[in-house]
């Protein structure tokens, strides 16, 4: 595990910097001022950034730069700091800390919450669509991008996971569907929007497919099992929630020996997935430290 944490802190040192140059830039200035307050106080809450170092790894393991994945990598901070903030509402999870922060709508109110959510997924698009890149590629990365975050995707499992409070009960399979839309899905968009502007094989981008879907169901059952473990401090955030709404989760159904086996497969599954590409030294790392990580 140490050289796998050495390595992904070696590729934070070195893309963060490139991210957060550019991460607040459509948000400054504007006439809406407390909207765009309440916009840059959710993406300077810092993170692990994973989705928009994912889509940067994933040009560079096909050859590409981070440069030319730059805008996907934007659009999906923006897409994911969306969901956080609308997932924290009372209407939602109905969470006060984030990152060890006041959540959005605590600081500037549901409506203004509600809103900074709305602008960020919009300009998700913006930046993607104004991307220098092949129109046929753009489009590509465009189509991706909505059907990760969409009904098909994020949005929708968010929504069978708020259905599955009010059930009496459900299966490891129904689990594993809303954990592949509502986690999976925006991951799984990430490494095959960074395959697309860093100029991937069929191939290679098919294989990036599968390795996001596999560490995208292996970082859910993490949160599963931490939420089941570990305390506040630890995560910045409430934990034992899921509990506490009568969710289903990974320990509940396989308890926490089984879900920690789940979490096993599920990495050695997207390990496998990255021999054809030529520089995949970078997401094996990541794939381990995900699934190992403390919050």
């Amino acid at each position: 595990m140490n050289g796998a944490a050495a390595q992904v802190q070696a590729d934070l040192d070195r893309l963060l910097p490139l991210l957060d140059a550019s991460l607040t830039a459509p948000f400054q200035g504007g006439e809406a001022i407390r909207l765009g307050e309440a916009v840059r106080y959710s993406l300077e809450a810092g993170g692990k950034r994973v989705r928009p170092v994912l889509c940067l790894l994933a040009a560079e393991a096909v050859g590409g730069t981070a440069d030319q994945a730059l805008p996907g990598a934007l659009a999906l901070e923006y897409v994911h700091t969306y969901s956080l903030i609308h997932d924290d509402l009372p209407a939602m999870d109905d969470d006060d800390l984030r990152r060890g922060r006041p959540t959005n709508h605590k600081v500037y109110g549901e409506g203004h919450a509600i809103l900074a959510g709305d602008a960020l997924l919009t300009e998700a698009f913006g930046v993607l669509a104004a991307a220098d890149l092949d129109p046929i590629k753009r489009a590509e990365a465009l189509a991706l991008l909505a059907e990760g975050a969409g009904w098909r995707g994020m949005a929708g499992g968010q929504a069978l996971d708020l259905e599955g409070e009010k059930l009496d009960r459900y299966d490891l399979d129904h689990l594993r569907l809303i954990h592949r839309l509502k986690t999976g899905a925006l991951l799984r968009a990430s490494l095959e929007i960074g395959a697309v502007m860093g100029g991937a094989a069929p191939a290679e981008q098919a294989a990036l497919r599968a390795y996001g879907e596999a560490i995208g169901l292996a970082f859910q059952i993490q949160d599963d099992i931490l939420d089941a473990t570990a305390t506040d401090a630890d995560l910045g955030k409430r934990a034992g929630k899921d509990a506490g709404r009568g969710k289903i989760t990974y320990p509940s159904l396989l308890g926490l020996d089984g879900a920690r086996t789940a979490l096993s497969e599920a990495t050695e599954t997207a390990l496998c997935h990255l021999a054809i590409l030529p520089h995949h030294h970078s997401l094996a790392a990541w794939a381990r430290y995900l699934a190992q990580r403390a919050k």
